[in-house]
């Protein structure tokens, strides 16, 4: 039932459109995943060496932030892809 609704709100929308979306679907998941992992692994990390803990954070705050750059640049390549 459900595939019988997708398939004829589909209908009317063309393949590119249905691309778009979900390749914007698809980058915002990936970077929240990334940036999951990353924080859990640099929480573990600060609990192994707390000495280390500024060096940690600061790399873990300069790979989040090269993930959402990264994340962001693929939804707008994918609303350009929506739009043109």
């Amino acid at each position: 039932m459900l595939s019988a609704i997708l398939l004829q709100a589909a209908a009317g929308v063309s393949l590119a459109k249905v691309g778009a979306t979900v390749g914007a679907a698809l980058a915002a998941i990936g970077a929240g995943v990334g940036i999951g992992i990353i924080g859990k692994s640099a929480v573990e990390s600060i609990g192994r060496q707390p000495s280390a803990s500024s060096e940690i954070r600061t790399s873990m705050l300069i790979m989040g932030a090269l993930i959402e750059g990264v994340a962001l640049f693929a939804i707008v390549v994918c609303f350009v892809a929506l739009f043109q």
